[in-house]
């Protein structure tokens, strides 16, 4: 378990250099076993290369149990730019529970860049974060970014018309484009003619309704190097964002929460 807490000295790290902080968005797709799998492999891939990430998870909501980023945004004592506290467990790849606190973030401030900049005082200890979250909750938190959300579909009909949708409503609602990786399961030659049919289908209706194209890449499940990859992908379309001056006011007050991030 990655046990990350308020600092105690948090006063101190207000004066420690500010560090500019890649954010990339992935877009979250129900029941899809081996997107998320892939994700998880993406992020450990990165790690590998000297990127340390922490990743928002927008499908799980905060609790006391399991405080998160809701707690984050409400703890004044660490606007003064205190950054997480990994410790030991850095090598951790740190999984934060963010439904209520995106939700909250995309509310209560005026666009996309100014909900992110929000976020860099928490996270500037790590190289990237990453958003994960449906499709709807990270349209207000991208829009009027360089950002490039990923979409990773799994093939067939179904995630064809999911990911359509999914692509539909981060044009309109965030005016940004899109990557799609899709995942070739294992199964042979059968299966990889369906994936990158269903791959090549939604390449038309993009291009046919949205009026613009699509980054595409098809990256084979627990294949390493197609892996890797996508992580040089991924943070190649992920947007920068320097410290913010002056520092972010707080959103609110909360009882201190002890624990934020889960490892995986």
């Amino acid at each position: 378990m990655l046990d990350t807490g308020f600092h105690q000295a948090a006063s101190l790290h207000s004066i420690t250099p500010q560090s500019d902080l890649r954010i990339v968005a992935v877009v979250a797709q129900p029941d899809a076993a081996y997107g998320l799998e892939t994700l998880w492999q993406v992020c450990s891939s990165l790690q590998r290369l000297g990127y340390p990430v922490a990743v928002l998870d927008g499908t799980a909501r905060e609790t006391d149990e399991a405080p998160g980023l809701a707690h984050l945004l409400a703890e004044p004592s660490w606007q003064n730019g205190a950054p997480l506290e990994t410790g030991p467990a850095a090598s951790s790849l740190a999984v934060i529970p963010a439904g209520y606190g995106m939700q909250r973030l995309a509310r209560q401030t005026a666009d996309g860049p100014a909900a992110l900049q929000a976020l860099q005082p928490f996270f500037r200890a790590y190289a990237l974060l990453v958003l994960y979250a449906s499709a709807e909750v990270l349209a207000p938190l991208v829009r009027a970014t360089a950002a490039v959300p990923l979409v990773i579909a799994e093939g067939g009909p179904d995630s064809v018309v999911q990911s359509y949708r999914q692509l539909k409503h981060l044009a309109m609602h965030a005016g940004v484009h899109c990557s799609v990786a899709s995942i070739l399961p294992p199964g042979g030659p059968a299966q990889a003619d369906l994936t990158h049919a269903a791959l090549h289908t939604l390449q038309r209706c993009a291009e046919r309704h949205l009026g613009s194209g699509i980054l595409t890449s098809t990256v084979r499940a627990n294949h390493s190097q197609d892996v890797q990859r996508l992580a040089l992908q991924l943070l190649e379309n992920a947007c920068t964002i320097g410290a913010a001056m002056p520092a972010t006011q707080p959103f609110g007050m909360t009882e201190t929460a002890a624990h934020f991030a889960r490892s995986h």
